[in-house]
């Protein structure tokens, strides 16, 4: 019974959890200027009274801006629509909703190198999950199945996946210090006004939380594709 629960782990449930993780990924990917506009980002710089009046709890009106690899999205308000920039590699960040005072040089796009090398790691993650699905199956492929036995194949199906996860990972890694970096210096230049400085706020965005999740998820296939786990439960 134990092995059968472990056999169906192997190839039913790691199957999904690659999924979940490329799902993940893009999702965090093409927010907010292709979908998600408000609710998923990289960073976000919203109203706040927490630096300039330190206790405050009064709920504070002004412009917002939600920032992606791809682009951002900004409102002058909170009552206002949201208008998106449009999506690209090299994205330029609109932050004209903002008054004069407010530290905007410091909201920059990250190094160029990074979106792109993001994209191909979704690129090679999508290659590693139909491979890594199909060599799951091939039992149930009758006479299609016989190339996902090749031993080449599975191992390209691994090198792929690898690729794919320290590529991926390394880029977010340089993207989050990138935007840790301004969020903080972003924040210190309002304290530094004092009460006469703008009220709002730079925080590291929820994507990042869907990023860590997503490499965890993937992190599973990938060490089941290396021992060939997936291999031996259908042998």
């Amino acid at each position: 019974m134990l092995a059968d629960i472990s056999k169906g782990t192997i190839l039913y449930f790691t199957p999904v959890l690659m999924l979940t993780a490329l799902l993940l990924s893009l999702f965090s990917y093409l927010a907010p200027t292709v979908m998600l506009h408000s609710q998923v980002a990289l960073l976000t710089v919203t109203p706040s009274s927490a630096l300039t009046q330190p206790g405050s709890t009064k709920t504070v009106d002004g412009p917002s801006i939600f920032l992606g690899p791809l682009g951002s999205c900004s409102r002058p308000n909170n009552e206002a629509g949201l208008t998106c920039m449009p999506s690209s590699i090299s994205p330029i960040y609109n932050t004209s909703v903002f008054t004069s005072n407010t530290p905007s040089s410091v909201i920059s796009a990250p190094p160029a190198g990074a979106p792109t090398f993001i994209a191909i790691s979704l690129v090679f993650s999508v290659i590693f999950f139909v491979m890594f699905t199909a060599i799951s199956f091939r039992h149930l492929m009758g006479k299609a199945g016989a190339v996902w036995e090749k031993p080449m194949v599975q191992r390209v199906s691994a090198w792929i996946g690898i690729f794919a996860f320290l590529i991926g990972l390394g880029s977010t890694l340089i993207i989050f210090m990138w935007f840790g970096k301004a969020a903080d210096d972003f924040n210190q230049s309002i304290q530094g006004q004092g009460s006469n400085g703008p009220q709002l706020i730079a925080t590291i965005g929820n994507a990042f939380t869907m990023i860590w999740v997503a490499y965890a998820f993937f992190a599973i296939p990938v060490v089941v594709s290396l021992a060939k786990f997936h291999v031996l439960a259908t042998k």
